[in-house]
């Protein structure tokens, strides 16, 4: 009896403690999962280039990317970075086009892997303060206007890719083809030698140097001197778990800091905050109840791309939004500054054309989570639970030619309106679903909202925290 008494209170002990674990994880996202819908910044020394390299244009990973696969020296890369002078960079600019879009928080490129700080660093000389005739921290002022207008701020950080700083990961890429280098075969050579690295200047010192000098230094540099960091977006899990969790051991320090899953790979204790799919949206299949954000080029190119660009239409990223957040996810959109530190216009029409849409609909988006029902052939829904109402908002691409709309969930609903203008919908609850009926056209041509009220609190998709059950959706381009 004593045995089994003591196995119950065991038991209850680590229910509760799991309890009051997830209790703070939950605390701790609520806002990012809130916001569902963020901006990424790709930019650096590499919108010099724009993508063309010698009248070469970089096609895997675009122009964040060129000098790995095109195997530029270092001396080379540093050259073209002393021009970089964006002297036209207005950051109220740009935190004002992610509010008119109806984006809520923004993640900017603090370092690449091409190594270069957007900021002052005394971890290294190579940064926009030290390196540049630019000479002004962007991200110090990037800060500022966040916290003028009230948005959240994060940082992308190569912490262990860096082909600048000695040391750091290379990443074994052979050179792109059709790259008309007549040194190709060798340069390939010598970097499967060299464990990716291009040039002898990278390699003169270990990783776990380049760990404990330059990345362990400049994280610190991020979380201490910008105000409040909400996000630390890592990428490309390389390097040895060691170094690995000397960086998890700083950032455990601010434990307010959310952090996604690309640290270090196959680390059970090492895990991140939320998962994150590249270029794609997750099946049903693939999610497991954890956190995810979708990371989206609104071109083909992460960086700024001066020819050869393919964009998405505001449809497309109005539609992939819903489907996102339909399924419990965030989308977080990448856009790319030019040289000069100004959005291009293709951006910024686009973005604003998504905010039209989500000045009207943004309350089906924002805290809004899965609807606990099988994907409609309409279109998608989510939904939010407020006290003991539930509402449930029909995303309606497909508009219906019969003006009837039949949402099949089994529960009775006590009123129906369109939600841009609060016109109040006929409705029959019945044994095969919900019977609506619609206007003859459609209030919206890309997605028109549909908002159910419910008189109770209806079944919901649990949240649970991070594990080793996940799906790894990096290609690395990022």
């Amino acid at each position: 009896m004593k045995n089994k008494l003591l196995f119950i209170s065991l038991i209850t002990l680590l229910s509760l403690n799991l309890f009051a674990q997830q209790n703070t994880q939950d605390k701790k996202m609520a806002w990012w999962r809130e916001a569902r819908f963020g901006m990424f910044i790709h930019w650096g020394p590499y919108a010099v280039w724009g993508g063309d390299y010698h009248g070469y244009l970089s096609r895997m990973g675009g122009p964040a990317w060129m000098m790995n696969r095109c195997k530029i020296p270092v001396q080379e890369y540093q050259e073209m970075t002393k021009t970089f002078n964006p002297v036209k960079y207005n950051p109220e600019t740009w935190v004002r086009l992610a509010k008119e879009a109806g984006m809520k928080y923004m993640i900017i490129t603090a370092k690449h892997h091409d190594g270069f700080a957007m900021f002052k660093s005394k971890a290294s000389k190579y940064n926009i303060v030290d390196f540049t005739p630019y000479n002004k921290d962007i991200l110090d002022e990037l800060a500022k206007a966040c916290r003028k207008y009230g948005m959240k701020l994060g940082f992308y950080y190569s912490q262990a890719q860096d082909w600048n700083n000695p040391g750091g990961a290379t990443h074994r890429r052979p050179m792109q083809q059709g790259w008309p280098n007549p040194n190709s075969e060798a340069i390939d050579a010598y970097t499967l030698a060299h464990n990716g690295s291009w040039d002898p200047i990278q390699q003169t010192r270990t990783i776990e140097e380049y760990t404990d000098s330059v990345a362990i230094p400049q994280i610190k540099e991020l979380l201490e001197n910008y105000g409040d960091v909400a996000v630390i977006w890592w990428d490309t899990p390389s390097g040895p778990a060691s170094c690995a969790k000397k960086i998890n051991e700083v950032i455990k320090k601010y434990p307010q800091v959310i952090t996604n899953d690309r640290l270090i790979r196959n680390e059970k204790h090492i895990t991140g905050d939320y998962k994150t799919p590249e270029q794609m949206i997750p099946t049903e299949k693939q999610l497991d109840g954890t956190d995810w954000e979708t990371c989206m080029t609104l071109n083909n190119s992460w960086g700024y791309q001066c020819r050869g660009i393919v964009w998405k239409s505001p449809q497309t990223v109005i539609v992939n939004l819903i489907d996102i957040v339909s399924k419990g996810g965030n989308l977080l959109l990448n856009i790319g500054p030019d040289p000069e530190g100004v959005i291009p216009e293709g951006n910024v029409k686009r973005l604003k054309i998504i905010g039209k849409w989500m000045k009207k609909y943004g309350n089906s988006i924002y805290g809004t989570e899965r609807c606990k029902v099988k994907k409609p052939d309409f279109g998608y829904c989510t939904q939010r639970i407020i006290g003991n109402k539930t509402h449930i908002y029909l995303h309606v691409i497909n508009w219906p030619e019969d003006r009837q709309l039949l949402f099949r969930l089994y529960q009775n609903t006590s009123s129906v309106r369109l939600l841009h203008n609060g016109q109040k919908l006929n409705f029959k609850n019945t044994h095969d679903g919900i019977y609506i009926n619609t206007p003859r056209k459609a209030p919206d041509k890309i997605a028109s909202v549909i908002e159910l009220t419910f008189d109770s609190v209806l079944p919901r998709y649990p949240i649970k925290s991070m594990n080793d059950n996940n799906y790894d959706i990096i290609d690395g381009n990022n």
